[in-house]
């Protein structure tokens, strides 16, 4: 099938996957419906590393449930990090507001 997208032709090959008809049937709103089962799993897909405006994005591959004991370090040091990085820039805001609502007297 091609198709185009913004002026750019591609040909478009959708994926074929094998199935059976399921046992379980009805009728929705006039019309006969059957589930479909998938004869074989589906094919995991290739990892592939991204960046996007220089954060770094891993697809395909899920990250690890049980990270390692120095990521884990790592990570609790960044979250720290991030939390004090943000409480700063609260704290600097209300300063500000706070300042521009004095009174400046003059002599």
């Amino acid at each position: 099938m091609k198709l185009s997208y913004r002026g750019t032709t591609y040909e478009y090959t959708p994926a074929e996957v094998d199935v059976t008809e399921g046992e379980l049937a009805g009728k929705y709103r006039g019309l006969d419906w059957k589930f479909c089962n998938q004869k074989k799993a589906p094919v995991q897909q290739a990892t592939v590393e991204l960046k996007y405006r220089g954060v770094a994005l891993t697809t395909g591959e899920p990250q690890s449930a049980n990270p390692s004991t120095p990521e884990q370090a790592r990570r609790l040091m960044m979250d720290r990090q991030v939390k004090g990085a943000k409480r700063q820039r609260s704290m600097l805001s209300r300063l500000t507001a706070e300042l521009k609502s004095i009174p400046v007297l003059a002599h």
